[in-house]
């Protein structure tokens, strides 16, 4: 299987039809699905089905939600990295999107921001990316931090199937100037 990017302590690589497992337990959990819009998974098929569809991206975009997997144990964390939308959000269409999930135990450890910021460093170091894009539910306000501390900057609120939600950008100059003020960097 393909590792796409690394972080200190995590790898993102690709999600095969193994992880379905893994895939199953994170999105049949309450607390992990709140913001995202869909109910839990109650069936295994479901997350086949996830699995499956992310193989499809894969083909179609060259890029799709990765594995994040813990190096220190080699634990399925989550997924994270981006995703092509076709669809229309907030009046944009054909663009990058990132995005991450991650098993309770990992919030509030930094996870999701390591690895927001290497699909970021993926999306415009390897991919030749000039913009990306995220969307987090407005009461979601742990992910409005992840997005804020990878460098992306809140544009505007707008309504996604009846919830409020808010739309977040960085550049790929905005984020090399982002990266250069980091401390140590």
């Amino acid at each position: 299987m393909k590792v796409f990017a690394e972080g200190s302590r995590i790898v993102l690589r690709e999600i095969v039809a193994g992880d379905a497992d893994d895939i199953f337990h994170l999105d049949s959990d309450i607390d992990v699905v709140r913001y995202v819009g869909n109910a839990p998974l109650v069936d295994y098929t479901q997350a086949v089905n996830i699995v499956e569809n992310i193989g499809k991206q894969y083909e179609r975009y060259g890029i799709a939600r990765w594995a994040v997997i813990d190096k220190s144990t080699n634990a399925f964390i989550g997924w994270a990295g981006l995703k092509y939308i076709d669809e229309t959000f907030n009046g944009h269409t054909n663009y990058y999107d990132l995005g991450y999930r991650l098993a309770k135990q990992y919030w509030g450890k930094g996870y999701a921001t390591e690895a927001a910021k290497a699909a970021l460093d993926y999306g415009f170091m390897t991919m030749a990316l000039t913009d990306i894009y995220a969307i987090a539910d407005s009461e979601n306000v742990n992910s409005h931090h992840v997005l804020e501390k990878s460098g992306l900057v809140y544009i505007n609120e707008f309504e996604h199937e009846a919830q409020p939600h808010r739309w977040y950008h960085i550049s790929k100059n905005k984020y090399k100037k982002y990266c250069d003020n980091l401390p140590n960097s």
